[in-house]
Formats: C-alpha cells, structure tokens, sequence
C-alpha cells in the first residue's frame, strides 16, 4: 500500500487522502499523470506535494525506509510492510526477568526463509551483527521490551525501523498478550500451548541445571513466537487494507508451513507447568 500512500506528504492527511483515493487516483504515478490531483492543493503547496511525490520515488528506488518511517509515524507505519518486506525480519527474544540483572537467555530472527536462533554462551554476539542485516524490526511488544532490552543488554542503540504489532492489533480491536492474539486469528500452538513467559524462565534454569531438552523446547518456543509473528503481521495488514474499502491488493499467506527445527519435550513442559503451580501456591 505504500505505493498508494498520500498521507506521508506534509499537508496530506488521511481524510484528504481518502478524497484523493475517490477521485480515481489510487497511487504516485496516478498523481503525476493527472493534472487535476495538484488543483487540489494552493500553488505552493501543490509544488511541494509534487516535489514530496518525485522525492518518495527516489526512496523508494534506494530502499531508504527510514524516509517513510519518519513521514508515517506510529498510525501507518504497518503501510511499508509489502514493499520492503525483504529487508524485514521478525524478532523475540527470551530473558531471565525484568530486574536489572536479568540477561537474553535466547533469541530467534526470522526473515520469512530463514530462521536463526541463539543461545546465551553459545552465539548470542551473533545477534547484533545479524540485526544489521535489516532494515526493519517487526515484534510483538518491542517497543515496551525487545528492542529496549537488546539495547541495554549489548550497550547499543538499534536503528532499524520497528513495528511493533501489539499496538497494530490494538488499533484493529485485538488486545492482550500474543498468545491471545494469535488464539484470536486461530494460531494453534499445539505441544506448546500453555507455555509462557514464565515457563520460558524455568526452562532456561532447568537447561542450566543439566537438561539439553529444556534447551530444545525453550527454543521450540521462542522459534515459535517468531514465525508466529508473520502470520500476525499479514493479518493485521490485510484487515488495515480492508478498512479502507478500496481496491487495493492483499498479501496471503505462504502455502508452504515451516516446520520448527526443535523439538518439543511434553515431560519437560509437564516438569515446568508443575513448578509453575508450585511457586504459585
């Protein structure tokens, strides 16, 4: 959509943009090839949208997102997902708590091919150099946690730009926690439904205490918290695209399904569900 994208121009806003949109001029180059879109604005600022439109086609040509990002801000920044979904990647990451000397315990990127993982003492330095690789950051809470989290724990600052789809899906009527939502889109989570946070927590102490399958199932998790996120993003795109009633395309979903490469302990989750219960009691 962000082909068709007018409000990211200074003294465009969206209830113009929906006029435009009704005129029949449904993109950038719809707009340069009619005259009658630059009389809807005075001289000078029928110049500077024009100006605005020829400079976005140079953006966008250079892959320069962080150009949208700044003009869109927090409302429509989900807009510039289709045409650079390429130098997007899906990000969480696990942690021992929230105090200060809590740590990332692992991590997953996801690109849309490919899935990495890392581990605390194993490939963790990894992740900020693969970071690098990415223009945009898609989580689910970042803002609030991931991203300042990465920040603090590495002593860095990121600069990708970032959608965080808990307020995308909050603006669209879904709330809570990403289990919820992903229960809301039907995402089943299978052997791993029920484990959380929390449980995330008591498997890394138990993989510390001497048990590799706490490893494999914590990832498992967090692989999943990953992946899970496109699905969200591709979600809440399509139903943002469908709110504005236009003919604009969708995205769909990838028929292939990726097979999380972990593997699930059910006695593991079992073992963690119980403590759980115990430390709550």
């Amino acid at each position: 959509m962000l082909l068709q994208t007018f409000c990211h121009i200074p003294g465009i806003g969206e209830k113009k943009e929906r006029k435009i949109w009704e005129l029949g001029i449904l993109s950038w180059q719809d707009a340069l090839q009619d005259p009658s879109f630059f009389q809807l604005f005075p001289p000078p600022l029928s110049r500077r949208v024009y100006a605005y439109l020829l400079r976005s086609f140079e953006k966008y040509e250079k892959e320069e997102v962080a150009f949208f990002d700044h003009l869109l801000g927090n409302f429509n920044r989900w807009r510039i997902f289709p045409q650079f979904r390429h130098l997007a990647a899906f990000l969480d990451i696990e942690t021992t708590g929230m105090g200060p000397d809590a740590y990332i315990t692992v991590a997953t990127l996801y690109d849309g091919k490919k899935v990495k993982t890392y581990v605390f003492g194993i490939n963790l330095d990894e992740l900020v150099q693969d970071l690098n690789h990415y223009k945009i950051l898609i989580t689910f809470n970042g803002k609030s946690f991931d991203i300042p989290f990465i920040e603090r724990f590495f002593g860095i600052e990121l600069c990708q730009v970032h959608i965080d789809l808990r307020f995308v899906l909050k603006s669209l009527g879904l709330r809570g926690g990403l289990k919820i939502c992903e229960r809301a889109i039907g995402i089943d989570r299978g052997p791993l439904r029920g484990i959380g946070g929390f449980e995330a927590v008591l498997l890394w102490q138990k993989y510390l205490d001497g048990c590799p399958e706490a490893l494999e199932t914590l990832l498992a998790y967090n692989v999943a918290d990953t992946v899970n996120l496109e699905k969200l993003m591709i979600f809440a795109y399509n139903q943002k695209v469908n709110l504005h009633a236009l003919p604009f395309p969708l995205l769909s979903e990838k028929p292939q399904r990726l097979t999380i490469p972990y593997r699930v302990y059910p006695e593991v989750v079992r073992e963690v569900t119980y403590e759980k219960l115990r430390l709550y009691r």
